[in-house]
This record gives structure tokens, sequence and C-alpha cells, in this order.
């Protein structure tokens, strides 16, 4: 699929997910090396899967390839043994992503850089993306580390959403699905506030918000007849915060009423009032 015959059609761009697998250097002067590289064209308005795309790719140098992995499904050097060089498979993988806006997880700081440097030395130009997304930092920002760090592992494992892989295409669906999910759980708490944002759990409890220092606070109480448990910077809104200052101010009403009326029996009334509000 033409990026440019795509993107006329529908009038917005189409987004890629993309990874890439690498060796992981292990010595200085020791370089990196695409062995993987996977994506999906996804629409942006209905966020359907378009196309997809993966290849297995053979470095230049077989040697900085394991030969065995600690992942049961891991790359070899077996594996990209007999796969085509780069240079080979440049022209597809830059016709999916160049014009395109580019998504994954951390690929400003990581994929996006091997994949320049991948052109660069087959000395092609690069491809161009017209906008990019990086989950790392967008999830970081909006979601929040909930989920404990902000690694894919993490975040799927936290939505169930099964084990991340370590290869291209699976881990590029799985991107797609974390985000997919954030969103639903944001779009939620903004719609219900009041309701859903915090960590308040419980059953059969009412749930009460109060603000202290400008944060958010949660309490919980299980039905109006039990004390309120004590809670950090909860104060509750009653009229008066002590029977101390509860007494100060049924005598400055009983004598202003006095004064004011002149009318002996209302001191033995509001004795009596007293007496039930304590």
């Amino acid at each position: 699929m033409d990026a440019s015959t795509s993107s006329s059609k529908e009038g917005t761009p189409e987004i890629v997910f993309f990874d890439i697998e690498t060796n992981v250097p292990n010595r200085a002067g020791q370089r990196f090396w695409v062995l993987e590289f996977g994506a999906i064209v996804v629409c942006p308005q209905k966020l359907v899967e378009l196309e997809s795309y993966s290849t297995l790719i053979r470095p230049g140098d077989l040697s900085v390839v394991a030969l065995r992995s600690g992942r049961s499904d891991g790359i070899t050097r077996e594996t990209v043994a007999n796969a085509p060089l780069f240079k080979e498979v440049s022209d597809k993988i830059f016709s999916i992503l160049n014009g395109r806006v580019w998504a994954g997880h951390n690929i400003r700081r990581f994929d996006c850089i091997r994949i320049k440097e991948a052109f660069a030395e087959i000395g092609r130009p690069a491809p161009i993306p017209v906008g990019m997304i990086d989950s790392l930092g967008v999830l970081t920002d909006k979601f929040g580390r909930r989920a404990g760090n902000m690694k894919m592992a993490t975040l799927a494992s936290y939505f169930k959403l099964g084990q991340q892989k370590h290869r291209s295409l699976e881990d590029v669906r799985m991107n797609l699905e974390v985000l997919k999910n954030c969103a639903t759980v944001l779009f939620l708490e903004a719609s219900l506030p009041s309701l859903l944002n915090g960590n308040c759990r419980g059953s059969s409890t009412i749930t009460t918000r109060s603000r202290s220092n400008g944060k958010s606070l949660c309490r919980e109480e299980t039905s109006r007849k039990s004390p309120p448990t004590a809670s950090i910077g909860y104060q509750r809104a009653v009229p008066y915060a002590s029977r101390g200052s509860l007494e100060k101010m049924t005598s400055k009403v009983k004598n202003l009423l006095c004064r004011a009326q002149g009318n002996q029996p209302l001191n033995s009334i509001l004795k009596h009032s007293h007496s039930l509000l304590r």
C-alpha cells in the first residue's frame, strides 16, 4: 500500500506502529544491528489494522547474535542465518514508514535512531514521519505509574494482556492494545471524576471525598452508625468542631434571645435542648 495514496484517500495520515529487535552490544565499540522489523498500519478513526509486515534481518556480522536465546521464541544466530539483509528489505520498510504517523514504545530514543542508522549504512535516505506518538512518554504523562514501571511487559501484565514476546509484530500489536486500555481508563475517569479518580476500594461502603493541601483524599465509612475512621488531612463537615464550641455557641444564642425577649421560660427550654444535643 502506497503511503501517499492511502493518506490522500482518508484525508488523514495513517498510523504505523513499529518495533525492531536488535542485538545487545556487550563490549566497547560493538554496534547495534537490526535483527527484526515488524509493523502494523492502523486507521486512526477506527483503530483497525489495515496492513502488517514483519521480517527477520541478517546482520552484517553474524557473530553478534547469540547462539542461544534466554527466551523460548527469541532470536538466535540460526534464526537469522538465512534471513535477508537490511538493504534487501529496505524498500518495503521505507514504504510502510514514510509519510505516516509513527507510533511505538520508546521509539524516540531507540527504534527511530536504529532505523536512521540502518538506512545511512546502505546509503539511502531514511523514511520521514509526519508525526510521532511515543507511548512511553504519552503514558508516563497521562496514565502515570499506576501499573508500576512503564515497561511494555509491566503495562501488558497490568491489563492482563499476556506476556510480552519480544518479537516485533507481536509487540506492536500488544502496544496498540495497551494504548486502547489506558485510553479507556482515562476516558472513564474523565467522564466520572468524582467516582473513578483515586484508588478507593471496598464493598458496602460509602465513599466520601475531601481536599487537603490541594490533593484529593479518599476515606470510607461502613455506615452512618459506625464511627468514622481516622484519616490524615480529613475533617468531617459538621456544624461545630467539638462539645466545647457547641456549649459556647448555645450560651451565646441563649443570652441573645433572653436579652431580646426577656422571656425567662426560654432558659429552661434551651437548657433542655442543650442536654439533648449532648
